[in-house]
């Protein structure tokens, strides 16, 4: 692995998303760019590539671009280009950017490679347990939603569209994605480590629904 590269691509992401919301920012790259290096290590994959899309998979989130899911890709490539890395790799990281995110029950996923296995277990492991709720509240106050509203049932048929534009009360969210990933874990590790952090979620929201029924 090209350490010069992946120093640069670092500096790259902290410029990048140095104004980000706070579930989407440097820190939640760095999460998933540790935990697919040791992910990494229990499975046979390309570690250039793993290390590479860990720290883009988020460059330009489409949610914080008005829904356009090729700013990412295109900024991940123009900046691996200029770091003159190899077309393969280019051509793999933005694979795995294009296929990382979890867009709904329904949608199937239309590339699959080790690599895109690891660095989307360690993305989908930043997404729950006691981080994946703070960035869970984070991003719902973010966007101005409710807590929890009992008359709003979770939505588990959403299409692609549907899941994309839900302003649904972030309660809802852990039944629409967060209690799901647990069973699309890809490797074995990631799959040890989500079952832990799968069942502090359901304590949590136990706790969430005695404290707001006054249960004391």
């Amino acid at each position: 692995m090209n350490k010069t590269v992946v120093n640069n691509t670092i500096a790259f992401v902290k410029e990048q998303l140095k104004n980000a919301e706070g579930g989407h920012d440097w820190f939640h790259i760095e999460r998933v760019y540790k935990n697919s290096l040791t992910i990494a290590k229990t499975e046979t994959c390309n570690i250039e590539v793993v290390a590479l899309g860990a720290l883009l998979h988020d460059i330009a989130d489409s949610k914080f671009h008005n829904g356009d899911e090729q700013i990412g890709p295109k900024t991940a490539r123009d900046f691996l280009k200029s770091q003159l890395v190899s077309d393969e790799v280019i051509e793999h990281v933005v694979k795995i950017i294009e296929n990382i995110s979890f867009k709904g029950g329904k949608v199937k996923q239309a590339f699959s490679s080790k690599e895109l296995d690891v660095v989307q277990d360690a993305d989908r492991l930043d997404a729950i347990g006691a981080i994946g709720i703070a960035r869970a509240f984070n991003y719902g106050g973010f966007k101005n939603r409710g807590m929890y509203n009992p008359e709003i049932a979770p939505n588990l048929e959403m299409t692609k569209e549907e899941y994309k534009n839900s302003t649904a009360p972030t309660i809802n969210h852990f039944y629409e994605k967060l209690l799901l990933l647990k069973n699309k874990m890809n490797t074995q590790t990631g799959k040890q480590i989500a079952e832990k952090r799968h069942q502090f979620m359901e304590l949590y929201l136990e706790q969430f629904y005695k404290e707001w029924e006054g249960d004391l």
